[in-house]
């Protein structure tokens, strides 16, 4: 009996030493597969955990520059009559810090926040394209860049951050300043573009296995909808930067009202971009709130699908009252009434938010820590920003307003509140995740305290002021009483809150370095980033968790010991491959093995050469631009060459008893959804051009254009009619490969159907009339025809790829991805080829019917 309860006793104690020692072993195994490399080999870094620090640290960073030409506006202001700065000096000043403040602070820190923390809430271990993620932050971090050291050189962009028309056009800014913006706008919002399709693909098809989209946590959906978001807002910015670009470099006059154009279609692209931008930046903080709230309070999240529902209908809203921006610039009264009754109606949505959130911390009891302080920062400043963002939608009003320092105050309290509270509040929350530190609070109280002060004491008054009839965008103002004591004490509360942030980024990089040791979850949450030790491995988790419930309800306790041990999916290595899962879109229910790159300086390679056709593009060396164009391609196609297997694999054990195919084998895998929705964003870009031109034909003065259209049919017809085939032979080509068939044939003939589509459109555009450089008319249709040569090029480039990938063995009947995405590239191009060239052949009748119009 007594050997007996010794036998079961030893038993009993080896196991969890068995168990640890398991568990050791997988870690060590996971982070030699994972790890990112020593010295200059973390140039080479695509885990999405370095990634996503890099993009918050730098986004840190351009917020202190940002924040110190805010300074210098301040500083210029606090007297009447000033000479701190001249008007030029000013100008660049003033454009830099909006757009330091929008461009490369806010939208790369979401970006920053979600590549960090959404992999970790979803349970998964990375995003689905580590590569292009590191591509963005190296586009990032060279256009910023570029902005920034422009203004030490004295050429930075001074029209403003809006950068309205006709102000940055060659008349009244001939250097290169406009340029500047323009190109490292671009460039940086490539970075965003390329992030929010991986954020989008990512969380569809990357989630733990059973988190169907009902039980996906709510930053979750948050993150969804705001990705979502950038996908539809961006092209429209992006396409009036290449307008207004061409407009500037090769007189295309798009803009200019003595040859057709119209300074208010400049307006109208950036404000389809700028007002859903106000709630991109919006959202993903409160999704940090709405993460936060319920752990800070110690309950769950009230309201959790009604605030899922007012996510998207404030998704919907925000794209549908841009016009809230010009009420001032003379709309008909009817679309006035209609945009202002939007402006107000989306108060609803965000109400919901608010209110759910006030119920929680009621249903709770919440802690006064310092992630609770600015929470309750945030709830007083944005409150504050919706009401007066109410104010202004009432159209009466805001023509007393516009343009004057109220509404200044007004997009600082929603922007900069909903911004600078919320995460700060969400490093303090988040700083174990970080560092493996908890933080020590002695600075941190006496910060919040300067910045939130300092935050209302500085725009609070600008609302007063702007009621007193203080016009905004002005370097310097007249000796009215009632203005100098607003502008001097509204200055000192700037400084105030610089000292606050000063302080909160101290105390923050003290922390690092002094804060309470902590293993895991000490703030007692139940969601899945706590189930993992902290700081995290390069690989997250262990192995993937398997979720039952609503993924923000987890007991995050029992869950990290067995994932950690390697009891869920994918707790083991093989072939030294960088494994996770791919989910059903909907239901969470496991579908493919996801096989992640390894780390490569590509990404680095094809920023440098990208950079280095924006840089060639302001120096007016086109030549060099085209080449640097062709190099950043090469290396897109090199990359692409080499990516996936070279064998099939057939379906292969995950854990749990199940098996899936790796994502090479399957009909939709990530790259296949990461395409539809690159062509989502470009169908938006492609619409904003229709609209703007027939915005032009029905708005523009001088119109119509002394020439008459001309646009030779049969040619124009020969056009859709190639774009057409080469669709039809790609699908032949996509079919004889999975039917076992050599594909190579089919894939010439629409290789030639594309090159004489090119060479078609290219004689069309020869035969413009009026010559595009003399009529708006002109340079829409070349736009148009441009759009299907760029189009038709790439097609070929996806053609090239998959003979490549044949060549090398990457290519089989079941691995057909390659074809598969040329067929939808060349499919699209088809369509939009059809619809440009139609609108290019209806142009003579749109003149004639301009004839008649009053």
């Amino acid at each position: 009996m007594s050997s007996s309860q010794d036998d079961t006793a030893t038993s009993g104690a080896s196991q969890p030493a068995a168990s640890a020692g398991a568990a050791l072993s997988l870690h060590r195994q996971l982070t030699e597969i994972w790890k990112t490399g020593p010295g200059w080999q973390r140039l080479a870094a695509v885990n999405h955990s370095v990634l996503g620090i890099r993009f918050m640290v730098t986004a840190l960073v351009f917020f202190g520059i940002g924040g110190v030409l805010g300074m210098l506006t301040r500083v210029q202001l606090a007297t009447p009559m000033a000479t701190f700065m001249e008007p030029g000096t000013y100008n660049q000043v003033f454009t830099m810090h909006g757009s330091i403040m929008l461009f490369l602070f806010a939208i790369p820190m979401l970006e920053g926040i979600a590549v960090y923390l959404t992999p970790k809430i979803l349970g998964t271990r990375d995003f689905a394209f580590p590569r292009l993620t590191a591509y963005g932050y190296w586009c990032y971090l060279f256009g910023g860049t570029i902005l920034t050291v422009s203004l030490l050189a004295g050429v930075a962009p001074d029209s403003g951050w809006f950068m309205y028309t006709p102000l940055s056009s060659n008349v009244y800014t001939p250097g290169i300043n406009a340029d500047v913006w323009l190109l490292g706008v671009t460039f940086v919002e490539i970075s965003a573009l390329t992030l929010a399709v991986e954020i989008v693909v990512s969380i569809l098809t990357m989630r733990a296995p059973g988190m169907s989209l009902d039980r996906m946590p709510i930053f979750g959906w948050y993150m969804l909808v705001t990705a979502l978001m950038m996908i539809l807002a961006f092209p429209p910015l992006i396409l009036g930067s290449i307008l207004l670009e061409s407009e500037r470099a090769f007189g295309l006059p798009f803009f200019d009202p003595t040859r057709g154009g119209d300074p208010l279609l400049w307006q109208h692209l950036f404000w389809l971009f700028g007002h859903p931008d106000v709630y991109i930046i919006f959202l993903p903080m409160a999704g940090l709130l709405s993460t936060m709230i319920p752990v800070l309070a110690g309950t769950v999240l009230v309201g959790y699908r009604a605030i899922v529902v007012a996510i998207i209908g404030l998704a919907f809203a925000s794209f549908g009252i841009w016009v809230h921006h010009m009420f001032t610039v003379g709309i008909p009264h009817l679309a006035l009434a209609f945009f202002s009754t939007g402006s107000a109606i989306v108060a609803v949505p965000t109400a919901v938010q608010i209110f759910a959130w006030l119920a929680t911390l009621a249903q709770g009891k919440p802690r006064w820590n310092v992630p609770m302080l600015y929470v309750f920062g945030f709830f007083s400043t944005f409150v504050m920003g919706g009401l007066t963002g109410v104010m202004l939608a009432i159209v009466p009003f805001d023509w007393q307003a516009h343009d004057t320092y109220f509404v200044v105050a007004h997009f600082h309290y929603v922007i900069a509140g909903s911004v600078a509270f919320p995460l700060f509040g969400a490093l303090y929350y988040w700083l174990p995740l970080l560092t493996g530190r908890v933080a020590v609070y002695r600075l941190s109280v006496p910060a919040f305290w300067l910045i939130f002060v300092g935050f209302n004491m500085t725009f609070f008054l600008m609302h007063l002021v702007g009621l007193l009839g203080m016009p905004r965008r002005i370097y310097t103002y007249p000796d009215v009483e009632s203005w100098t004591w607003l502008n001097l004490l509204s200055s000192v509360g700037g400084f105030i809150m610089t000292i606050g942030f000063a302080l909160a980024v101290i105390d923050l990089l003290a922390q690092i370095r002094f804060g309470r040791r902590v293993r895991r979850d000490p703030w007692k949450a139940a969601t899945l980033e706590w189930a993992m030790p902290i700081p995290p491995a390069p690989y997250g988790f262990a192995s993937l968790p398997h979720v039952e419930t609503r993924a923000d309800r987890l007991a995050v306790g029992e869950i990290a010991p067995a994932l950690a041990r390697g009891e869920g999916y994918l707790g083991f290595t093989r072939h030294g491959w960088q494994e996770t899962l791919g989910v059903h879109m909907t239901t969470g229910a496991p579908e493919q093995l996801i096989v992640l790159p390894r780390a490569t300086y590509l990404p680095l390679w094809t920023a440098l050469a990208t950079a280095a056709a924006v840089l060639s593009m302001l120096a007016k060396l086109y030549w060099l631009t085209a080449l640097m164009a062709a190099v950043t391609i090469a290396l897109f196609v090199f990359a692409a060459r080499m990516a996936g297997f070279d064998r099939d694999y057939g379906r292969m054990p995950v854990g749990r008893g199940v098996s899936l195919p790796v994502h090479t084998e399957v009909v939709h895998p990530p790259a296949w959804w990461a395409l539809v929705f690159t062509l989502v964003a470009d169908a938006t870009l492609f619409t904003s051009l229709v609209f703007g031109l027939l915005f032009l034909w029905i708005s523009a003065p001088n119109w119509p254009p002394n020439g008459v259209p001309d646009t030779d049919l049969a040619l124009a017809l020969a056009a859709m009619a190639a774009l057409g085939i080469s669709a039809l032979f790609a699908r032949a080509a996509l079919r004889a490969l999975v039917g076992r068939r050599t594909p190579r044939l089919w894939m010439g003939l629409a290789t030639l159907a594309l090159l004489a589509a090119i060479g078609l459109a290219v004689v069309l555009i020869a035969g413009i009339v009026p010559h595009p450089s003399a009529h708006a008319l002109g340079a829409t249709a070349a736009a148009l025809l441009t759009f299907v040569v760029v189009h038709a090029g790439i097609g070929l480039l996806f053609l090239l790829t998959a003979t490549l990938r044949l060549a090398s063995g990457h290519a089989s009947p079941r691995r057909a991805i390659d074809l598969r995405l040329a067929r939808l590239w060349i499919d699209y191009t088809a369509i939009t080829g059809a619809v440009a060239i139609g609108l290019v052949l209806a142009l003579p009748a749109l003149v004639t019917m301009l004839g008649m119009r009053p």
